[in-house]
């Protein structure tokens, strides 16, 4: 009732909004910006290990619960009445013990689902910020989120603005580490950035620009290394000569190479 009620004023708050102005909607994917965040990962992966470890534990009990009672069926003849009854409530009561564990560990309120928040409160809380700094930025009217609970039956791209939130949490954590000259260098740097989203044919030509004159660096390295590689030779052609003249004049004869001597043969 309650996500009925959100999208019906949500609804009416947009055809309000578009009879007077025109209205600007982002969306986010809350999943997708978690799993890129570097922080979320390494903690989700520790998180797993203990799933992982839990499951385990689960199943050695159903298993030993499994031979408890595969040897009470194979025995339940040889069996007094008393004795059947009083391993039927051990069991029982190892069964129960398994119960507790699951939803210890895995139900509603389960150690996972609380850990699991206490993981993504904080990076949560990065992400609100960061939405709104963009959001008053870029002058949006409403910012949903396309993994939560809300119904988007159609959301186009251009409108998902979770790669600037990732980005923009990402320069926060480069800030930390820079000194005041970086500082000033990545700012200018992402206010760059920032006017080639706002316009995409400025962002292609400054591509076709970086293309450029990336292509034309490796034409001008290509080019110093050929004349690097033709000095070389030269100043090996001007080396041996001396060597042949300083020969001639001491009345000495260099030895010819066995491959000349065979090719003079």
């Amino acid at each position: 009732m309650k996500k009925i009620f959100f999208i019906t004023s949500l609804v009416i708050s947009l055809t309000s909004f578009s009879q007077s102005a025109s209205v600007r909607i982002g969306y986010i994917d809350m999943e997708y910006i978690l799993e890129k965040a570097p922080d979320y990962a390494e903690a989700k992966m520790q998180l797993e290990q203990k799933a992982s470890k839990w499951k385990e534990d689960i199943e050695i009990k159903k298993n030993e619960i499994k031979k408890l009672k595969e040897s009470l069926d194979t025995e339940r003849v040889l069996l007094t009445k008393e004795l059947i009854e009083e391993r039927e409530e051990g069991i029982a009561f190892q069964e129960k013990e398994l119960f507790d564990y699951q939803e210890k560990r895995f139900g509603a309120r389960g150690d996972l689902i609380i850990q699991k928040s206490i993981l993504v409160k904080p990076i949560q809380d990065q992400v609100f910020t960061a939405i709104q700094d963009i959001a008053e930025q870029k002058r949006y009217d409403f910012i949903l989120d396309k993994s939560s609970d809300l119904t988007i039956l159609f959301a186009d791209k251009r409108h998902d603005i979770s790669d600037l939130v990732v980005r923009a949490i990402m320069r926060s954590e480069r800030r930390e580490q820079l000194s005041k000259k970086e500082l000033k260098a990545q700012e200018a740097k992402e206010a760059k950035e920032d006017i080639q989203d706002e316009n995409p044919a400025l962002a292609e030509r400054q591509k076709a620009l970086d293309e450029k004159k990336a292509a034309r660096e490796k034409l001008m390295e290509e080019r110093k290394a050929a004349r690097e590689k033709i000095i070389e030779e030269r100043k090996k052609a001007a080396l041996e000569k001396r060597k042949q003249l300083e020969a001639e004049k001491n009345g000495t004869v260099i030895e010819k190479d066995k491959t000349d001597e065979k090719e003079d043969k």
